[in-house]
């Protein structure tokens, strides 16, 4: 089970995203019980070790989009991992939600 049980939920859903699929913050805090708490699972993720098994690189927000995680090049790690698995991406940078999006 991922490092932080007060997660447990988050986790669970994200880990239920298919390969080649994403989901958004607010999707995975809706499925997981939380609805309107998309931050939450930003922070749920962002507390990840980085030997963690759960997808995170899943996970975009509600605009077909890498959110920004501050320093370090996390963004373009998770789009190459995205990319790996069939996901992809606009010029602009943005994943077809109504193609991509899991459901």
């Amino acid at each position: 089970m991922p490092e932080n049980s007060r997660y447990r939920r988050f986790y669970k859903v994200v880990e239920s995203i298919p390969e080649g699929r994403v989901a958004t913050y607010g999707q995975v805090a809706q499925l997981a019980g939380k609805p309107g708490r998309a931050r939450l699972v930003g922070h749920a993720l962002s507390s990840l070790e980085e030997e963690s098994d759960v997808p995170w690189h899943r996970v975009i927000n509600a605009r077909g989009e890498i959110s920004r995680r501050g320093l370090g090049d996390s963004e373009h790690y998770q789009r190459v991992l995205l990319e790996s698995e069939g996901v992809v991406f606009t010029e602009g940078g943005r994943v077809n939600l109504v193609r991509y999006q899991w459901r």
